[in-house]
């Protein structure tokens, strides 16, 4: 079916954004690096050249062969690709002599242009660039303007050939949406095709063609991502999929059996698996945050390793892969050397010797979330909160111990049913708490305290690469903090982490 869109990257930080614009607009596309464009372009119907930090007037500037596409597909340039249409024909591209950055507005817009039907004069736009281009390529049209950049969009005679200098994925180009889909639908004709429900039914119906009588077992985390995969796997193959959920000991208070409950509702094949003091004796005396995470991926690979033993005939291994994960794995910078096995079961012994399915590789987190929807999952899991494979063990700080993690557990558990209590559990991306390895004095009655702090985390985020702290309510804090101090025996102080990512990091291991 010719009904996709090729975006080629080129190392922007936005070439992402530009996928998940184009997949709003329920058509598909793919991203594949500038230096690996792929050798069949019969799928695609429309390319879109991403941003760079690289300057085209650089002997490093990326450079590739575009020769089948210029003429052939429908074309887009994003800055990086727009500067670098005009630099290799017959244009120019030179130093900015002022900063582009930030918003600006189309001061000039061509009439009559298909490309920028709907979308009025003064509009905000987004700029990034360091260069402009001086003088159009061969047979370039100026289309738009803004106050300092005079080619801000132009077309190429002749073809339907695109580019504009600033950024239409970003919510600051007010009007970045229409414009993509005035490229995509009106000019290239793609279908608007790309839905929750079509998406549900090619899958299952590829899952039966890929695994027929085989065996699947899924490593389920309780989480979204692995959710979703069991449930397209269990309407692909029912019965033959067997999943295997693993208590670590550092999940959440009581829920190892808040999730086998909900999955037992969901009519999943699925085994629990209580290997908490494996893991905490995996964790002795273990303060590093990178030990502890590989001690319990090992702990991780070792449990799942002789569950999935005592199944007969199983063929498949089934992983929770998302987009994302696929696309840093092929990046213009190089594969990915950070592989989660604690959380999609990736990196296990070449022993297994398990062929690999993963029903939601080309899916973003947000998508993911509609099909769920799509196929009836339960909202409330649908929209938790993102929590680190690694579970409470990277949320305390220091060495584990199992009074250690009650304590955790139980302050988690009062500032997370808080959230749902006051409304505010869905207006936050991620929320949970920090045990840090101090303590404090404090007065309780006539009594002196020495106890341990807890800080409390809450942020707003997209997709967690950014991250701002969430401005909770000053009243909010105040009961939860005196829940805690008043409930959770062995803390006497709690404060709020106000740190942004950047230059924070969401989690503090």
């Amino acid at each position: 079916m010719q009904n996709n869109v090729l975006i080629l990257d080129f190392g922007s930080q936005y070439t992402q954004l530009i996928a998940r614009r184009v997949r709003e607009l329920n058509i598909y596309c793919e991203i594949h690096p500038y230096h690996h464009i792929p050798e069949s372009l019969d799928p695609f119907k429309a390319v879109i050249l991403s941003g760079s930090p690289f300057s085209v007037r650089a002997e490093d500037a990326p450079h590739p062969d575009l020769s089948q596409i210029r003429g052939h597909k429908p074309l887009l340039a994003v800055c990086y690709g727009a500067q670098y249409l005009a630099h290799f024909n017959g244009g120019s591209v030179e130093p900015s002599n002022i900063r582009e950055y930030g918003r600006a507005k189309l001061s000039m817009i061509k009439s009559g242009e298909d490309f920028f039907k709907d979308i009025p004069e003064n509009t905000n736009v987004w700029m990034s660039h360091s260069d402009t281009i001086a003088q159009l390529p061969e047979n370039g049209v100026r289309l738009a303007s803004t106050t300092d950049v005079l080619n801000a969009a132009y077309r190429i005679e002749g073809e339907e050939t695109y580019a504009i200098q600033f950024h239409p994925e970003v919510y600051h180009t007010t009007h970045g949406k229409q414009l993509l889909e005035n490229f995509l639908v009106n000019i290239a004709g793609v279908e608007q095709s790309w839905t929750p429900a079509a998406f549900v039914e090619t899958t299952v119906e590829t899952l039966k063609e890929q695994i027929g009588d085989g065996k699947v077992v899924l490593g389920l985390s309780g989480g979204v991502d692995s959710t979703v995969a069991a449930i397209l796997l269990n309407k692909a193959i029912g019965k033959n999929l067997f999943c295997i959920f693993v208590n670590n000991g550092l999940l959440r208070k009581d829920e190892f059996e808040n999730v086998l409950h909900q999955y037992k509702d969901m009519g999943l094949n699925v085994k629990g698996v209580d290997a908490s003091e494996r893991f905490l004796e995996a964790l002795r005396n273990e303060s590093d945050p990178e030990r502890k995470r590989k001690a319990i991926g090992n702990a991780f690979i070792e449990v799942f390793d002789d569950e999935a033993h005592k199944l007969t005939g199983v063929d498949w291994l089934a992983q929770g892969t998302i987009y994302p994960d696929v696309i840093e794995s092929v990046s213009v910078n190089g594969p990915s050397v950070t592989i989660k096995s604690h959380h999609n079961v990736g990196g296990l012994p070449d022993f297994m010797k398990l062929k690999i399915v993963e029903p939601l590789r080309m899916l973003f987190k947000d998508e993911v979330r509609r099909v769920g929807k799509e196929m009836g999952i339960d909202p409330e899991l649908l929209g938790r909160h993102p929590f680190p494979g690694p579970g409470l063990a990277i949320r305390i700080l220091g060495d584990i111990t199992a009074e250690k993690v009650r304590i955790l557990q139980e302050v988690d558990a009062i500032f997370i049913n808080g959230l749902k209590k006051w409304d505010l559990y869905d207006k936050v991306w991620q929320a949970g708490a920090i045990l840090l390895p101090v303590n404090s004095v404090g007065v309780m009655g006539d009594e002196r305290t020495y106890e341990k702090v807890v800080a409390l985390r809450a942020v707003e985020s997209t997709d967690g690469m950014t991250a701002d702290w969430v401005n909770l309510p000053y009243e909010f804090l105040q009961e939860v903090s005196n829940h805690i101090i008043n409930r959770v025996k062995g803390v006497n102080r709690v404060v709020y982490d106000i740190s942004s990512k950047p230059p924070a990091t969401i989690e503090w291991e």
